[in-house]
């Protein structure tokens, strides 16, 4: 008989549940850069890893699926990042998104190469980040701007 009065009550709380969950994940925040390194350097082209730091607004974890993003520096293309490889991501936190950048050497030597020796360089990063959770995906555009201190050398 007690089975009978708490059926309501807990479909009552998984519903609730189900509509929290299902609600649409607001926008990653983009916070920062760290720990860039030089991971193969070429003529033709070089790999540079570094960590994004972001940080999840949601009252709820998800999965980072997936990224494919464009990085210029002060308006020059540098190149290239994509990753397939899922990045869990805590509710309300930071947490970093490694990445690898192809860079293409010939366009870096002709267009940006003076960019390496100033303090403060305009970034920009472009593209799609794909998140979700119990694998329903959704993905999200990237569109960032803003000046950063780099030092290179």
């Amino acid at each position: 008989m007690r089975f009978k009065t708490l059926l309501p009550l807990f479909l009552i709380f998984l519903m609730t549940n189900l509509l929290i969950s299902c609600s649409t994940p607001k926008e990653l925040e983009y916070r920062e850069f760290k720990n860039l390194t030089i991971e193969k350097v070429g003529f033709a082209s070089s790999s540079l890893k570094m960590d994004l730091i972001y940080y999840n607004p949601n009252n709820f974890g998800l999965e980072l699926n997936r990224t494919d993003l464009d990085i210029f520096i002060n308006n020059n293309y540098l190149g290239r990042t994509s990753q397939e490889y899922q990045v869990s991501i805590p509710k309300r936190e930071e947490f970093a998104i490694p990445i690898k950048i192809d860079v293409d050497m010939k366009n870096l030597l002709k267009n940006g190469l003076i960019t390496f020796f100033n303090n403060e360089v305009m970034i920009k990063v472009t593209g799609t980040i794909r998140v979700g959770k119990l694998n329903v995906f959704k993905s999200f555009g990237v569109n960032y701007e803003g000046k950063e201190q780099f030092i290179f050398f």
